[in-house]
């Protein structure tokens, strides 16, 4: 009798409406597996919620992932129903648990038994699903706060060291989620492979802003050869932008040193990388230390001559002080002045 109280309470018009829907409408057909191996998990500090996916499939990081900030996220694999997704997450934003949300959306589902999802809720409520079907070796472990799963792996236990090297790592969450792909994939991974890989990690609380999403980040390798490593040095390369990020902030306010700490971190992390260099430059020439940023300049107008017509520009716009005495120092640093 509870039992029946709980559902008739839960299943409101819309929500009976949409199931009923769900099951009406033809879904998808997978002529293959997508199999994979993925995480789910939420930093309990931060409240951060992401999700990590690696499969020998293009594009994994449009099918597997889903996630909104203050919601909730989900990862759905093997014989792919992207409505586990796009369900799962519309029903927790309507306050059901990452449970009841998959309960529901299992109920409505013609052949759950090939279906592999993992959901996971604002709260740290982990719901899991793994169909009989899913090919071996297919299994998840999940525990308050995270769920890892896998299927059609070259050996059994990938569950197991994910597991293992998530709980046992420290640092920001999205550290964490790479951590348990790469234990992944050095346990065998995939028996097909490598191909393409994602990482997503959304903010704890809805976004207050229109112009944001929460979106914290947002990185695909669509496909590579070893598609963990590059998803790393984006993700790298998304930290170092952050600090870049922070860097132009910084110069709105006008706020220099603050601006300098920020690209001199983000140019330590990518010293090729002539953007990051030049902002450097530029916030150095800002803080009246026009002679350390010249060899910087020097440089950076050697590798691309374009860069020192940018020089003016700035000048006009008082981006860079409109001195000519200014312009000319830095310019001068430039082969054969061939900004003229």
């Amino acid at each position: 009798m509870k039992r029946a109280i709980y559902y008739i309470s839960v299943l409101s018009l819309f929500h009976f409406s949409l199931l009923t829907e769900a099951r009406a409408i033809e879904r998808p057909k997978s002529t293959r597996p997508v199999h994979t191996y993925s995480i789910v998990a939420r930093d309990p500090r931060t409240g951060e919620m992401g999700v990590a996916v690696q499969s020998h499939w293009f594009a994994i990081g449009s099918l597997v992932p889903w996630g909104k900030a203050g919601v909730g996220v989900v990862a759905t694999q093997s014989f792919i129903d992207t409505r586990y997704g796009t369900s799962g997450i519309k029903l927790m934003e309507e306050g059901w648990s990452a449970k009841q949300a998959l309960q529901a959306i299992r109920a409505a589902d013609p052949h759950p038994e090939i279906r592999q999802v993992a959901m996971l809720d604002f709260k740290g409520n982990v719901a899991t699903h793994s169909g009989k079907s899913c090919i071996k070796f297919a299994g998840y472990r999940s525990g308050e706060n995270y769920s890892v799963q896998s299927n059609l792996m070259i050996k059994e236990g990938v569950p197991e060291v994910m597991e293992r090297a998530f709980l046992e790592s420290k640092g920001p969450l999205a550290e964490r989620l790479l951590k348990a792909l790469e234990a992944a994939q050095a346990a065998g991974g995939d028996l097909r492979g490598k191909q393409s890989a994602a990482i997503l990690v959304v903010a704890g609380q809805p976004s207050q802003s229109q112009s944001t999403s929460g979106r914290l980040v947002d990185l695909h390798v669509e496909d590579n050869s070893d598609p963990i490593l590059e998803l790393r040095r984006l993700y790298t390369l998304h930290k170092a932008y952050e600090h870049m990020n922070q860097g132009d902030l910084a110069i709105e306010e006008k706020k220099i040193d603050e601006a300098l700490n920020h690209y001199g971190k983000a140019e330590k992390m990518f010293p090729e990388n002539l953007e990051m260099k030049f902002w450097h430059a530029v916030s150095l020439v800002n803080a009246k230390r026009v002679a350390e940023s010249l060899p910087l300049f020097r440089v950076i107008f050697s590798k691309d001559k374009n860069w020192s017509t940018l020089i003016p520009r700035l000048s006009e716009v008082k981006i860079i002080p409109d001195e000519k005495g200014i312009t000319d120092e830095i310019l001068s640093v430039s082969p054969k002045n061939d900004h003229k």
